[in-house]
């Protein structure tokens, strides 16, 4: 990878972590309701990603900025995402998301004529084997209900990503994609307002997920996700919750585990594995 695209990717997959972090640290404390923290969320993502786009002259922007199917499929992961929470643990939730994102990722790819190498299937397997070894301790069976949601908001984000490949201008299509969910937002307002419940700790949680975590994570995976092949832009989002968990090593001191250090071996080995194989086959 060219060492923008590296450092785009890098920086998206820390987002996506802290992202993950925010969200379940916002609703497992019931500081804010999945509703309210989803239209903060992708409210202050809109107004951050708006100014930043007009900051930066948005006429230099490129015609087609966004798109209808972009930002429902960002809508509906983030609401069921938020949703599924409730009902879910951090490892199962996890289990179900990123399964259902390879699964979206690499079914379209392989329905568009993908064909993968020995050595992708390899590291396709090594990769996915190493994020089930870091998750399997926090197993619980999931509730019918948080397993239809989590598996929704795993084929949105797989979609997402994949309108993302044709992206020509990161920061237009993402503040694009982000403003058009504003409608969606609106009407979900109107549903849950008598309901609605939030903490002056929940609206600041729900705010950094929405304009740090979210808005410029998001437009900088849009801005790496061209120069990624879908095969290697699915399995790095294996490594969200490796990330996760070292962060939770640097910030809350929390211990080093032998599953921890096993897990990043094998998800970093499978990705070896995937971008030895495509650079086989491009030289």
């Amino acid at each position: 990878m060219h060492w923008q695209t590296s450092i785009f990717t890098l920086l998206a997959l820390v987002a996506f972590a802290a992202n993950s972090v925010l969200c379940r640290n916002a609703l497992a404390t019931e500081a804010i309701d999945p509703g309210t923290f989803t239209i903060i969320r992708l409210s202050s993502g809109a107004l951050v990603l708006i100014l930043l786009w007009f900051a930066r002259g948005h006429r230099k922007s490129s015609p087609a900025r966004g798109s209808w199917r972009g930002a429902s499929a960002l809508f509906v992961y983030a609401i069921s995402f938020s949703y599924a929470y409730i009902s879910l643990d951090t490892g199962t939730g996890a289990l179900i998301l990123f399964a259902a994102v390879q699964f979206t990722i690499m079914g379209v790819n392989l329905w568009q004529g993908a064909q993968y190498s020995p050595l992708e299937f390899m590291g396709i397997g090594l990769a996915f084997l190493g994020f089930i070894l870091l998750v399997v301790p926090e197993l619980n069976t999931p509730s019918i209900s948080g397993f239809i949601l989590m598996t929704l908001a795993g084929i949105a984000w797989g979609a997402y990503t994949l309108y993302g490949q044709h992206s020509r201008d990161a920061l237009a299509d993402t503040a694009c994609n982000f403003l058009r969910t504003l409608p969606m937002v609106l009407v979900l307002l109107a549903l849950i307002y008598p309901q609605a419940n939030a903490t002056l700790s929940g609206v600041a949680l729900a705010i950094s997920s929405g304009a740090l975590a979210s808005g410029i994570g998001y437009a900088l995976w849009y801005a790496a996700l061209p120069r990624l092949a879908l095969i290697l832009a699915a399995l790095l989002q294996l490594a969200v919750p490796i990330l996760a968990s070292i962060g939770g090593v640097i910030v809350s001191a929390e211990s080093i585990t032998r599953d921890l250090i096993i897990s990043s071996a094998l998800v970093l080995g499978g990705l070896a594995l995937v971008i030895t194989s495509q650079k086989r086959q491009s030289s």
